[in-house]
């Protein structure tokens, strides 16, 4: 049985780069580019109609926003992917859009095979955050963080922890923040990949959060890590 292609709209409006991503991804047999525009208002419009997989995101967009055309995507269409792809890495514009429903968060320095491994990771329902976008959270959130653990080189804050999370759910919500896969975060933590599934069940239940995306941003928004 052949899997079928990842149906994508490109939201950008710089044409030189919406037209290279679109040839980018249009090389690739795992995705079809089924729709391009240059506007937010255009961007939401053309999802309601094409029903993409999944809505490839600038956040400065004219008419309508990237992060505003996020939220009136999927509260329309919830099960509509969104991957934001963009030059902007202040902490507000992250936590926005991920409070607006993106699925994962990309600038547009990644590598096209970068983009790609985001596309598919996202529409597998695996949330994505850039590492880069993780290291300039990360720098302004962890200010009085406790000593690294020796064994796993983890910084968290325990005074923070308001969800009931055990020690080792923190840990790897900590990796989660950083851009780990569960097979990195079992490597990192020498557990199984059972036992990793395991544990972030466990943290987007008790964070009352529905993918890993949103848990990194609740994790971001509320200083848990």
């Amino acid at each position: 049985m052949v899997k079928e292609r990842i149906r994508v709209t490109i939201v950008e409006d710089h044409d030189m780069t919406r037209m290279g991503l679109s040839f980018a991804l249009s090389n690739n047999d795992a995705i079809d580019v089924v729709g391009t525009s240059a506007d937010g208002l255009e961007g939401i419009e053309q999802a309601m109609n094409l029903k993409p997989d999944l809505v490839i995101m600038d956040i400065g967009l004219p008419t309508v926003d990237g992060i505003e055309a996020t939220r009136k995507i999927k509260n329309a269409m919830p099960e509509i992917k969104v991957l934001m792809n963009t030059s902007r890495d202040n902490e507000d514009d992250i936590l926005d859009s991920f409070a607006a429903g993106a699925d994962g968060y990309i600038t547009k320095g990644a590598t096209s095979e970068q983009t790609i491994s985001a596309i598919k990771a996202v529409s597998e329902g695996v949330g994505w955050l850039d590492p880069a976008i993780a290291r300039v959270v990360l720098s302004n959130i962890r200010k009085h963080s406790e000593p690294q653990d020796k064994t796993t080189g983890i910084n968290y804050q325990k005074g923070k922890n308001l969800y009931g999370l055990t020690e080792r759910e923190m840990e790897v919500l900590a990796l989660l923040v950083e851009g780990l896969k569960n097979p990195q975060i079992s490597k990192k933590l020498v557990i199984t990949i059972a036992t990793t599934k395991t544990h972030v069940h466990n943290i987007l239940q008790k964070l009352y959060v529905k993918t890993r995306s949103k848990a990194v941003a609740t994790a971001m928004k509320d200083g848990l890590v």
